[in-house]
């Protein structure tokens, strides 16, 4: 097993694990600095392409970013998305994981869902192919985006289907949006780490998306906290840049040739 995912699943009741998913090489360079795992998540879709929802994300598209991303990392381990309807069965997975990772040369790739794709998941592994796997919201199928756990059955599945991700050799899975105790219970009754998003500090580690975090997209949901609001800075120095313009202020002599 790879070096870097034997140290995560190590960190389980021991230390947090920090993740955040970014989609460039320069953001992940500074990533890389404080993050133990750097994902390149299918949010790209909504927050850097505007669109309706994860469904529209290609291949081509995630594998041309994470070859971005593979530049800024040394030290954290790399997670791809899976797109959706690129893993429907066995075959189809197994053909295009080994894409992904040749071609962005990542650590792992991560699958939405339990049961309907447990088979999935042990065909990848078996043939050396890391997975994390996500449980919970699932966007790349979700009706709607309440959060899970608030009814027995719904806390029963996902905790059945945490097991049946665990048996069937995922090293650690993402928990997005449900209820407090119900991530408690799940990162309790399995050994591999789970990594909460609106998922509670219950969970071995956190994921958040960076522009998310730093406030470059402008969304407003209850699960991210803002820690600077970048796009606040950007315009500050579009506008210093453009009334320099204007003013003749820029360039000077010593920008010029």
């Amino acid at each position: 097993m790879n070096k870097k995912i034997l140290s995560i699943i190590k960190k389980k009741n021991k230390t947090k694990i920090v993740s955040l998913s970014a989609y460039s090489k320069n953001l992940a360079e500074i990533l890389d600095k404080h993050c133990d795992i750097v994902l390149v998540g299918d949010s790209l879709g909504s927050v850097l392409y505007n669109y309706k929802s994860t469904r529209e994300v290609s291949l081509s598209t995630m594998i041309e970013h994470s070859k971005s991303v593979r530049l800024g990392i040394k030290k954290s381990l790399m997670v791809v998305d899976m797109p959706y309807n690129t893993y429907r069965n066995s075959k189809e997975a197994l053909k295009n994981a080994k894409k992904v990772i040749l071609k962005t040369k990542c650590d792992a790739v991560k699958l939405e869902g339990g049961k309907k794709i447990s088979a999935i998941i042990k065909t990848l592994v078996k043939n050396n192919i890391p997975v994390m796997g996500h449980l919970g919201l699932l966007p790349q199928s979700a009706k709607n985006f309440k959060f899970k756990g608030k009814k027995n059955y719904e806390r029963e599945k996902i905790l059945k289907e945490a097991k049946l991700l665990e048996t069937a050799g995922v090293f650690s899975m993402v928990l997005e949006c449900i209820e407090s105790s119900l991530a408690k219970t799940i990162t309790k009754n399995i050994k591999i780490p789970t990594i909460g998003i609106g998922a509670s500090n219950n969970c071995d580690g956190q994921i958040l998306v960076l522009d998310d975090l730093i406030g470059l997209n402008p969304i407003n949901v209850r699960f991210v906290k803002k820690y600077t609001n970048i796009r606040k800075d950007i315009s500050k120095a579009v506008l210093n840049y453009a009334r320099e313009v204007k003013s003749k202020k820029f360039p000077l002599k010593k920008h010029s040739y």
